[in-house]
C-alpha cells in the first residue's frame, strides 16, 4: 500500500484506508477506529499523496514533510502534541521545513499534518514514505 490509498475525508477526523471501489464511490476504514464507511462522490476527499504544504519557493508534497518529521523524530511520535500552543506548532514546523509560507500555512494546517503524522506511525505505515521516495527515485533515474 501507498500514500495514494490513505485519504483525508472533509468533515471526518483522523484518515481512512482505500478499502474497494464502488458504483457510487468508495469503501474506507478508518485508521482511528478500523469501522469502514461508504464515501459517495460528493464527499471532499483527498489523497495523501497529492496533497503539498506551501514554502516560500515551491510546494513541497506531503510525502516529503512527514519523511523529514520522521527524521527528526527517528520514526517516533512527535515531540511536540497537536494541542500544543500555535507558537509551539511553529517553532516545531520550522526545524521541519525551515522555509514554510507562514501566510499560507496555518496553525490548524500544522495541528493536521502531525496529527497525521502520529496516525501514520501509531499504525506502522510510515515505511510507506521510504517506498514513496524510492519509486520517484527510481522514476526519476529512468526519465535521465
Amino acid at each position: 500500500m501507498s500514500l495514494d490509498k490513505v485519504l483525508s475525508i472533509s468533515g471526518k477526523p483522523g484518515l481512512y484506508k482505500l478499502i474497494a471501489q464502488t458504483r457510487g464511490g468508495f469503501v474506507a476504514e478508518s485508521l482511528m477506529d478500523n469501522k469502514r464507511i461508504s464515501v459517495s462522490v460528493q464527499n471532499n476527499v483527498s489523497v495523501l499523496s497529492e496533497i503539498a504544504i506551501y514554502t516560500l519557493t515551491e510546494e513541497v508534497p506531503l510525502n516529503q514533510v512527514l519523511g523529514n518529521i520522521k527524521k527528526k523524530e527517528n520514526g517516533e511520535p512527535t515531540s511536540v502534541m497537536p494541542k500544543d500552543s500555535k507558537d509551539k506548532l511553529e517553532e516545531y514546523f520550522f526545524d521541519v521545513l525551515p522555509d514554510y509560507d507562514e501566510e499560507r500555512v496555518y496553525a490548524s494546517d500544522i495541528k493536521k499534518v502531525l496529527q497525521w503524522y502520529n496516525l501514520l506511525q501509531k499504525h506502522n505505515m510510515l515505511d510507506l514514505l521510504d517506498s514513496e521516495d524510492s519509486s520517484k527515485k527510481t522514476s526519476d533515474e529512468e526519465e535521465e
